[in-house]
């Protein structure tokens, strides 16, 4: 038994032309077959392959090769056909491109199909039946049929056949698209008294391993008398056709003629090669014209060759070639496919970052199948084109996210053709952010106003500030900086809130201890690294009307009494004394108001109503009783207002002996006690030590003025002596704002006193504790005015 291997040798081709890598593989091959190890042949490891997402790009093709990626292989994947993929055309290639990414790269590669004898040379009819003259005369032309074989090369037919061979030969004649036009010549006379039928066998041959054949049966009748055969008047007509055409459109127009006369002398057109489905685009009718059947398509055949017949009714024949070339129109659209793009890149990407890969083709030729590419105007990116029929989308400049967040990116492709056709294709793009805004607070400095005596945890201010970032770049937080006020820390003051910016009272404040503040915030954002910015906020006190107004001047004593003296000549507006008051509030808080409450005789005395000066309002007679007492308020001007009350003591009287006798039940103290007996001897010792005193007072008092006439001022104000203190205002908020000095000297004639207000005396002075609040401390230091031997008596 003899056994025949067959044995298909195929040899990868792997080569670079400008980038491009090349393949060679036989058509028919089973899926899953190697095409070529694509890593190794470009130098990619398999890490490479997987983390690129390696893939292969055809645009609208049919993908017959795939990639494994785990290997880096190309391998079959839809079984090809090279006569249904290229027919006729050679070389017979697959172009596509192998795509990476992160970064993006392109391989252009090339898998050339080669034929393999897989088709039989074929005849469209199995039969062929002829009716020949037996006058047909020797050399007379018969037109075959061709065998179609979709091989090429070898593996196409070769060569025919015929038998037997007694009355015919063949005769192959090569055409222009390198076809062969096969006729069978009459190299005998027939006899059609010898034989009427005569049997043929045409064989098809090509030269392929192993070879294959086709076969067509020829049946001559042989007839009498037709001896003349058509004759085209062309041997090639050749004619064009604008792509798109309407069916039924003229093509052209064959004519052929012949001698014989009547019916031998009629020619009929057919078209030959039915089998080829491109000459089923168009029909011959009886007048030689030539008619489109179907569409036309530039982009797909170029040019059609056609063989036409012109056969009388003896059957004899003669052929012509048709040649129809298609004129192309732009009739195609550019045609834009993405291979690669980013959904998203950072605002803070360096200029000419690759975006988007597309390729873009039109199918037209030439300038309708120019393409240029455009994208909208005012946006940071540009298209450039990288090689054939590919396009990268690239960032022009700098990006900034607070500006513009996303892009909606058209890209315009246009031909050159006329009209023009275009397409165009969006991208969405959105811009990510990074951290390069620092917060900004919405003014640059900040002022709040709270109340004194304040509850603890009071909201006082809120403070705002805004970040153009996004997300939790834009996240601002707020933070108290560290800092000391009157040396505490800012903190024992305030505080903020971290997420809202709002700043609390930690304490109540006091007006007369702290009036105004300040303290720095910082707005911190939440980005990686973080940035901030700060802010001053000065914090006002306002006062409250919280302290009462303090009286200084005259002072209360618990045991002791204090009066003034109006003599009895005194004027009408004669200047008693001066109530002098402070309140350490401020503003109207302090504004003071004197006004006599009560008097023993309202018709003789009235008080400044701004500056507490107590005067006459008429003259002092007799009459007027020598003990006067008046009741002074004083108030502020806040709301409610707040008051204090002071008692004056005033005597009428131009003795100091009168005043004392009036004033003496005040100093004495009315006392019972069941022994009788022990208080009658008491009160006996005490009246006489009292009338020796007053004795020795009036004789002292008298001398005095003798010796002080001559060298005192004379005044219209005896008093009873009293050194006033000097009074400080507290911290500059009272309404007391010198100093004031009662320097008081007395005679024994009233007309000669004097009362003089000078800048040295007695230091009773009152200071305000900063720390204090509103309570007067009181310091008193006192010093004799007066350095005479003989000084002012005190009641």
């Amino acid at each position: 038994m003899k056994r025949q291997v067959l044995v298909v040798i195929f040899t990868l081709h792997l080569s670079s032309v400008i980038g491009q890598f090349s393949y060679s593989i036989p058509e028919e091959l089973a899926k899953g077959s190697l095409v070529g190890n694509i890593a190794r042949d470009l130098g990619l490891d398999g890490k490479r392959i997987l983390s690129g997402r390696a893939r292969i790009y055809t645009g609208d093709s049919v993908q017959y090769i795939e990639l494994n990626r785990e290997r880096g292989i190309l391998v079959i994947k839809e079984r090809i056909d090279r006569e249904g993929l290229c027919r006729q055309t050679t070389p017979c290639a697959l172009h596509f491109q192998i795509t990476l990414e992160n970064p993006l790269e392109l391989f252009p590669v090339t898998v050339e199909i080669t034929d393999i004898n897989d088709n039989v040379p074929l005849f469209q009819n199995e039969d062929r039946r002829f009716e020949i003259s037996e006058s047909a005369v020797i050399g007379s032309k018969f037109m075959l049929e061709k065998a179609i074989d979709p091989d090429i090369g070898l593996n196409g037919l070769q060569k025919y056949t015929l038998k037997p061979s007694d009355n015919f030969m063949l005769k192959l004649q090569s055409q222009s698209d390198g076809s062969k036009k096969v006729e069978m010549i009459l190299q005998k006379s027939l006899d059609r008294e010898k034989q009427q039928h005569i049997s043929l066998l045409l064989t098809a041959e090509d030269g392929g391993e192993p070879q294959r054949t086709g076969t067509m049966h020829i049946h001559v009748t042989v007839l009498d008398a037709n001896d003349n055969a058509p004759v085209f008047t062309k041997s090639v007509y050749k004619a064009s056709i604008i792509e798109n055409s309407a069916i039924g459109t003229l093509v052209t127009k064959v004519s052929a003629s012949d001698a014989d006369q009547g019916s031998n002398g009629e020619v009929i057109y057919v078209i030959g090669n039915r089998i080829d489905t491109v000459s089923k685009l168009f029909h011959i009718n009886s007048e030689g014209e030539v008619i489109l059947d179907g569409p036309v398509d530039y982009e797909k055949e170029k040019n059609y060759h056609i063989d036409i017949e012109a056969i009388d009714q003896g059957g004899l024949s003669d052929s012509s070639k048709m040649i129809i070339d298609v004129i192309d129109v732009n009739d195609n659209s550019p045609v834009v496919n993405i291979i690669s793009t980013s959904s998203s890149v950072q605002e803070d990407s360096a200029p000419k970052t690759v975006i988007a890969l597309m390729s873009v083709n039109d199918p037209d030729p030439d300038t309708n199948g120019k393409v240029n590419c455009v994208i909208n105007q005012d946006i940071p990116f540009e298209i450039k084109f990288t090689s054939n029929h590919f396009y990268s989308l690239v960032t022009e400049r700098e990006l900034d996210r607070e500006t513009d967040s996303a892009y909606n990116i058209t890209v315009t492709c246009s031909d050159e053709g006329v009209p023009s056709l275009s397409s165009s294709v969006t991208l969405t793009l959105q811009i990510s952010d990074v951290n390069d805004n620092s917060p900004v607070f919405e003014r640059s400095s900040y002022e709040a106003y709270i109340v004194e005596n304040n509850t603890p945890g009071l909201s006082i201010f809120t403070v705002k500030a805004r970040d153009a970032d996004w997300n939790q770049n834009a996240r601002v937080s707020y933070i108290l900086e560290d800092s000391s006020v009157n040396g505490v820390p800012v903190s024992s003051y305030v505080s903020v809130s971290a997420d809202g910016g709002v700043i609390h009272a930690v304490r109540s404040f006091d007006y007369e201890q702290i009036k105004v503040f300040h303290f720095r915030v910082k707005a911190q954002d939440g980005g990686s690294p973080p940035l901030s910015s700060n802010v001053t906020v000065k914090v006002l006190i306002q006062d409250q009307n919280d302290n009462p107004p303090q009286v200084l001047y005259p002072v209360q004593t618990g045991g002791s009494l204090v009066a003034e003296m109006v003599p009895r000549s005194a004027d009408v507006g004669y200047l008693v004394t001066k109530v002098v008051a402070v309140d350490v509030d401020s503003g109207q808080n302090a504004w003071l108001s004197y006004k006599l409450q009560k008097a023993t005789d309202r018709a003789l005395f009235e008080v400044g109503l701004q500056n507490g000066e107590i005067r006459t309002i008429r003259g002092v007679t007799d009459k007027d009783a020598v003990k006067q007492r008046l009741t002074v308020i004083v108030e502020d001007n806040g709301q409610p207002s707040r008051s204090a009350t002071v008692i004056v003591n005033v005597a009428v009287a131009d003795s100091f002996p009168e005043v004392l006798s009036e004033f003496t039940d005040y100093t004495q103290d009315k006392e019972y006690n069941d022994n009788l007996t022990f208080y009658l001897v008491l009160a006996l010792a005490v009246v006489s030590f009292l009338f020796i005193t007053c004795l020795v007072v009036i004789i002292s008092v008298k001398i005095y003025r003798w010796r002080q006439s001559r060298v005192l001022y004379h005044s219209n104000l005896p008093v009873i002596p009293y050194y006033p203190p000097r009074y400080s205002d507290t911290l500059g908020t009272g309404t007391l704002q010198h100093v004031y000095n009662y320097e008081v000297c007395r005679t024994n004639d009233s007309r000669k006193s004097d009362c003089k207000f000078g800048t040295v005396g007695s230091q009773n002075v009152q200071i305000m504790d900063p720390s204090s609040t509103g309570t007067m401390q009181r310091i008193q230091s006192e010093k004799n005015i007066l350095d005479e031997p003989d000084s002012p008596l005190e009641v």
